[in-house]
């Protein structure tokens, strides 16, 4: 039995809070949010505090929840290492490179402590058997990768939480918020990219800083060619896409159902991905298994889940996005 923390009471608590409370072998041990009236959000005895370190101090917790504003997630996380508590921390791993590979330093300073970072979406049902079709070579190589997020946000999206549409505190728009679990899964399942092109702006007159709108050519190390669009511009929230050709067949994911394209553009169910029920239909139902998982390697010992190191790719490739747009060129991944 271990015992849980939550570290902020924003949106994507809830998930965890969920996640916490379905798995018998934790128990959640304190709640903390800057916000004194969020304290109702609390589950029933349930302790609440409004700093983290003296949550930490009195309550001993063996892993904490980061589900803080991105800016706070590496120092947030810096200072439970140094505590040595273990740390699951929700995306984004950090606002740019620099600060991405600062946390993955911290693996090595503290090798104590565990930390995961919250890329559920690889252990859902759909992303696990496509990648194993990819990686089985049944159908051939990968010639072809697409992800595709048409998504909207309205201008109080960011007027409720100001910080979401600053580069000093978001970090990006689009990508680091809405689309960033399809672009780690482009990664996950095409392997490593090699080169870039890509456009990126702002369609809507909301007044913020970050991208709401981006589109990029991707070129993958093994020859697969790959395409990402992602938008907060559509008139609703869609379904996460996501299609992979193969040299014998193409697989598309879609509303958590991954299928078989047939030549007449057919679909054959291959499998089904369930839904979390009460909360928005793209978390996925995933973030209990890596709660689970992550509970496991901090009760054996074992390195089983999604390392800092594991996540800071995905920033990477962030920057390589924007750097490509900044100069309207194809450039190598940074």
């Amino acid at each position: 039995m271990i015992r849980a923390a939550v570290i902020g009471l924003g949106t994507i608590s809830a998930v965890h809070l969920d996640a916490i409370a379905s798995n018998p072998e934790i128990t959640l041990a304190a709640v903390c949010d800057t916000d004194e009236a969020r304290k109702d959000q609390a589950p029933d005895g349930v302790p609440f505090y409004t700093d983290y370190c003296e949550m930490v101090r009195r309550e001993r917790p063996d892993t904490a929840h980061v589900c803080l504003p991105h800016y706070l997630h590496y120092p947030v996380s810096r200072k439970l290492a140094e505590m040595g508590v273990h740390v699951f921390c929700e995306k984004p791993v950090a606002l740019n490179i620099a600060e991405a590979e600062q946390f993955a330093a911290l693996e090595a300073v503290h090798p104590e402590v565990k930390i995961c970072i919250c890329l559920q979406n690889r252990m859902n049902e759909t992303t696990v058997e496509l990648k194993r079709i990819i990686d089985s070579g049944e159908y051939g190589r990968l010639t072809g990768l697409r992800g595709f997020v048409p998504w909207y946000r309205d201008p109080e999206y960011y007027s409720r939480k100001p910080w979401r549409g600053t580069w000093a505190e978001a970090g990006g728009g689009s990508m680091i918020n809405q689309s960033l679990h399809t672009l780690d899964l482009m990664y996950y399942l095409g392997g490593e990219v090699d080169r870039i092109h890509a456009m990126a702006g702002q369609l809507n007159d909301y007044g913020i800083e970050v991208e709401g709108d981006v589109v990029a050519r991707m070129e993958f190390k093994n020859g697969a060619r790959g395409l990402f669009f992602a938008t907060n511009n559509n008139w609703t929230n869609e379904s996460v896409q996501i299609r992979a050709a193969l040299e014998k067949g193409v697989f598309h994911i879609e509303d958590n159902i991954l299928y078989r394209i047939g030549p007449d553009a057919d679909r054959q169910v291959i499998c089904r991905a369930p839904r979390h029920e009460g909360v928005r239909f793209y978390y996925g139902a995933s973030h209990a298994k890596m709660v689970e998982r992550f509970r496991l390697a901090v009760e054996t010992g074992g390195d089983d889940y999604v390392h800092v190191r594991d996540a800071v790719m995905v920033i990477r490739l962030m920057e390589t996005i924007f750097q490509s747009a900044k100069e309207d060129r194809l450039i190598g991944v940074l």
